[in-house]
Parts: C-alpha cells; sequence; structure tokens
C-alpha cells in the first residue's frame, strides 16, 4: 500500500525537531490535589502497537520544538474516555506532524477522572491540568511561542476537555507567587476531534476560533454535539469550521493506516491555520 505524501514525511523524517522531546512535569512539586500514592504512569502496548498510558498522578506534557518555528503552539490532547490515554495516534504521532510544519506541539498526560477508584474530576483536576499546560506554555519563552497564537487540539475525551478550556479560561493570578500562575489559560484557537460532549457548554463571543472534525458514523450523541457547537459558535459571530468525513467511524486519529479522503485531514488544519492567520500563507 503507498501511503499519502505527508504521512511518508511523518513518518521518515522525524528530524524536523529542534531537539529530542522532552517530558516535563507541570507541578514538579506535586500536582494540586493529586494523589501522593498513586504509583508511576502504565503503559500497556496494544496488539496493533498502540501504547495506552494510565494511572497518572503526575501530569506533564511531552515538548516537541521545530527547527523552523511559525510562532504557533498546539497541545496536543489525546482521548481515553477519562480511563486512559491513547497517546500515539492522538498524541505523539500528531505532535510529530505539526513539528514538520513549524508548529511546535507539547502533549498532555492529564489526569483520569473514570479510571477505577479514580477521585479525580473532568472539570476540576483534568481541565486544571489544561490550563496549567497553557499557562506553561506562554510563561516559557525560550520555547518561541508566540503568545497570541497558543491552541489545543483533543481527540474524544481529550477533545471533551479542550472545549471545556476553551470555555472556562482565566487570566491568571497577578499576585501569585509561582510564574506559571500568573500566565491566561486562554486558548486562541482550538480543534475539536470528535470530541465528546459536553452539557453545559457556554459559547460566546469571547470564544476562540474553532477547527471541528469527526467521522459521520461516529455516535449520534458526538455527531449532534460537534453540529450544535458550530451552530452556536456562528451564531456568536466566532470563526469556526466544520467537518464530517462520510463512512468514517471514532477514533481514526493519525496512523500510517489511514487511506483515501480522511488521510488528508492533518494538513487541512495546517491551512485553517494560515486561513485563519495563525501562520503565514507562504508557509510550507
Amino acid at each position: 500500500m503507498r501511503l499519502p505524501a505527508f504521512l511518508t514525511t511523518l513518518f521518515l523524517a522525524a528530524a524536523a525537531s529542534a531537539a529530542p522531546p522532552q517530558k516535563l512535569l507541570l507541578w514538579p512539586n506535586g500536582a494540586p490535589g493529586a494523589l501522593a500514592t498513586g504509583g508511576e504512569e502504565t503503559v500497556t502496548i496494544k496488539e496493533q502497537g498502540d501504547h495506552v498510558v494510565s494511572n497518572v498522578h503526575r501530569p506533564s506534557i511531552t515538548v516537541y520544538l521545530p527547527q523552523k518555528h511559525t510562532g504557533v503552539s498546539v497541545i496536543v490532547v489525546p482521548g481515553g474516555g477519562h480511563r486512559e490515554l491513547w497517546t500515539d495516534h492522538e498524541g505523539h504521532n500528531v505532535a510529530r506532524f505539526l513539528n514538520e510544519r513549524g508548529i511546535a506541539a507539547f502533549v498532555l498526560y492529564y489526569r483520569l477522572a473514570r479510571a477505577p477508584n479514580s477521585t479525580y474530576t473532568i472539570d476540576g483536576d483534568a481541565l486544571n491540568d489544561l490550563k496549567r499546560a497553557i499557562r506553561t506554555v506562554r510563561s516559557r519563552v525560550e520555547w518561541s511561542a508566540d503568545t497570541r497564537k497558543i491552541g489545543a487540539m483533543g481527540f474524544s475525551a481529550g477533545g471533551q476537555l479542550v472545549s471545556l478550556g476553551a470555555t472556562r479560561a482565566d487570566i491568571g493570578d497577578a499576585a501569585a507567587k509561582d510564574p506559571v500562575d500568573r500566565a491566561a489559560s486562554t486558548l486562541d484557537f482550538a480543534a475539536l476531534v470528535y470530541p465528546g460532549p459536553w452539557p453545559d457548554l457556554t459559547i460566546d463571543s469571547t470564544t476562540p476560533p474553532m477547527w471541528l472534525l469527526a467521522g459521520s458514523d461516529d455516535r449520534p450523541d458526538i455527531i449532534t454535539g460537534l453540529t450544535n457547537t458550530f451552530v452556536k459558535l456562528r451564531a456568536a459571530k466566532v470563526p469556526a469550521e466544520l467537518h464530517f468525513y462520510d463512512h468514517v467511524a471514532h477514533g481514526f486519529g493519525l496512523r500510517a493506516t489511514l487511506t483515501g479522503p480522511i488521510s488528508t485531514w492533518p494538513q487541512q488544519f495546517v491551512d485553517w491555520l494560515k486561513v485563519s492567520k495563525f501562520i503565514a500563507e507562504d508557509t510550507k
């Protein structure tokens, strides 16, 4: 089988990163409310080679910095039903693709509210992990991020989390002792990829521009939720773009095995960043 050209580039030219990706704890001394005795993360390798992470008590980002930076940064948030994190096709593969196009990427490992015996919450602990990641990227000037071009892309449960982050941002605490906490958690754009719906999502004129994606064979609640989000964004006069791919189900992410029209979705996202003026049109 012949791979699409952009996927061949993705998997054969990972050298576009300025440095090997580094994992950074969002709270080096422990996250607020985290289980201190939870132990280390567990990584399970599935039959097709997917790396699935669980038992997350020390939230982190894995940092992918490009050699030639456009100034755009994307926090990539994997899904897994808030029980685990599918970190390849909804995480690191996406980060490498974005790096190839001059975009800094940060793969977020967040606390899992629906894991067995978990005491964490989605709109409390997991959302705070995403906010901390946004603040961290905004406050690290050495990463060459344009602080007006910081976005997030979430898949499934991660998309649900990004939708919360986009609509429940804050400007930071100017009096905080921790300089990271002084930075705003606002997103300049958000990409929701087959996101789990959230019942009371508030969308208004302050909501950031959104890029929305799913397969038409996904669950009815995801299709309806994404459509309603698009309608609300348009009513609030917030820029938005919506894509449904026919005969495509849930969980496609970014894999080397993607074929047909759906295989072009990552480049369509980058093209949207260009049309939205986050990236210069002549950037390759």
